[in-house]
């Protein structure tokens, strides 16, 4: 039977790694989509080009679309300090304007290109840092606005955003993966991990990340800096 293609957003994290194992166990043939925006933490685009070797994706393309001109996030600005957990109110300073409406984007143009109707994304709006563009609200109505903004959408092949993790805490999004057998030493979560993909161990994504292994029972396989 052929398989549907589906365009998976690729960052080389956990969530998005196991988003991407769902969408090939649901029987989708994947196009990984990485994008490299100038974050600091730039060991996740060699991540998610070992996730993509690893799982075999059908294709893999890295993007290079410089957002430090645009976006002031701790995530693109050296200058501002990557907070650590417990340390934020409200919407974290690490949050990076309009960023997954800029992927999403990008993930729209390449699915019209490969006729393709699926797009997934890793958000999840349990265990996270409060980024208003990862709840279900914003999803949906960026998936109306594709439908409204493309040929195929207005030709009746509509598109679909598949959001598997987003009412999933961290513990059952590790638990899923790893019954999908994803080696999670391969990802990088963490927002100051150095060249080598070492985490700190102190910022709210590594937090997030280490509680959710220790809850799910599960060996934490990061490796961090001080060790």
């Amino acid at each position: 039977m052929l398989m549907k293609n589906a365009i998976v957003l690729l960052s080389g994290g956990l969530d998005s790694a196991t988003t991407l194992a769902i969408a090939q166990h649901d029987g989708f043939s994947c196009y990984a989509l990485s994008i490299d925006y100038g974050q600091r933490h730039v060991a996740e685009l060699a991540a998610a080009a070992r996730i993509g070797q690893s799982l075999q994706v059908s294709d893999h393309q890295f993007l290079k679309l410089d957002l430090t001109v645009l976006a002031n996030s701790a995530l693109t600005d050296a200058s501002l300090a990557v907070p650590m957990h417990g340390t934020s109110t409200g919407v974290p300073v690490t949050y990076v304007p309009a960023r997954n409406t800029i992927m999403l984007s990008l993930a729209l143009a390449w699915a019209e290109v490969l006729s393709s109707q699926d797009i997934f994304i890793g958000v999840t709006a349990v265990d996270y840092s409060g980024y208003p563009d990862c709840r279900p609200d914003y999803i949906h109505a960026f998936e109306k606005m594709a439908n409204l903004a493309t040929k195929a959408g207005r030709e009746g092949r509509e598109l679909a955003i598949h959001t598997p993790l987003i009412d999933l805490p961290k513990r059952d999004i590790i638990r899923r993966g790893m019954e999908l057998g994803l080696d999670y030493s391969l990802t990088v979560s963490c927002y100051q991990a150095d060249a080598a993909g070492y985490a700190c161990g102190l910022c709210d994504a590594c937090h997030i990340r280490r509680a959710g292994f220790e809850s799910a029972n599960i060996p934490d396989p990061t490796y961090y800096q001080h060790q």
